[in-house]
């Protein structure tokens, strides 16, 4: 029995405007493909067969452009949302969900194994797992640490910040579903509250290859400026 992914393609796309003012993001183009193509087709390549995408934005546009899915040999279907639920609600809406799934945004740009991050998830029978990418951050300043009256006590020039970060992919037990409320607005950061609150383990697996979240202005550019060398077609990204 294949796999199966719900993309969350509902967003505006605020943060890439003007390209997304007549465009939905999931459709801004990468090379010669929109975003979220290149998504199906890598999610095809590692053995996913069924796909929801949870749209509302332009939902139209997008259900004219990927039908149902047989183009790329896979069982596309569609959650509406009535009214926005941000990044965690829509998955209320989506039925029939396996045991385990993935949950992912429609506009990553990765070369993460999808269906490996999926068997890891359900070998160790995790309830929620979470793919994270190690950003790095220079301050463009002169760092001042001082004591209680003023005093200089050390002084960086422009040092690096390490941390880790979601990358929008995570795998679920359905069990997540649980935790989140009907018909409700409810984010990423509203479940990770609500579990860690009531003692639920939420796990974290880091991904050190190629990661861009293009709906960033930033991650964008940059994919325009690596898709010559991007395998855009095939499940890897190199």
């Amino acid at each position: 029995m294949g796999k199966q992914a719900v993309i969350l393609a509902g967003g505006r796309g605020t943060r890439l405007r003007p390209y997304t003012v007549s465009l939905p993001k999931p459709l801004v183009p990468i090379g010669e493909y929109p975003i979220l193509e290149i998504v199906i087709r890598q999610l095809a390549s590692y053995g996913f067969s069924k796909i929801t995408l949870a749209v509302n934005h332009q939902a139209d546009i997008i259900k004219a452009f990927f039908q149902n899915g047989e183009k790329w040999a896979v069982d596309i279907s569609y959650s509406v949302e009535d009214e926005p639920l941000s990044t965690m609600g829509p998955i209320k809406l989506v039925s029939d969900l396996p045991d385990s799934f993935l949950v992912m945004n429609g506009d990553v740009l990765s070369d993460l194994n999808y269906g490996e991050f999926l068997h890891g998830h359900d070998c160790d029978e995790r309830l929620f797992t979470i793919s994270a990418s190690l950003r790095k951050d220079k301050v463009d300043y002169g760092v001042l640490k001082t004591d209680g009256s003023g005093k200089l006590i050390a002084f960086e020039e422009k040092p690096e910040n390490s941390y880790l970060v979601s990358m929008g992919v995570y795998a679920l037990n359905k069990a997540v579903l649980n935790y989140i409320p009907d018909k409700t607005k409810f984010g990423f950061d509203d479940l990770m509250h609500c579990l860690l609150n009531q003692g639920q383990n939420v796990s974290v697996v880091q991904h050190d290859g190629y990661w861009l979240d293009i709906g960033r202005p930033d991650d964008y550019a940059r994919a325009i400026e690596d898709s010559e060398k991007l395998d855009l077609l095939g499940g890897a990204v190199l």
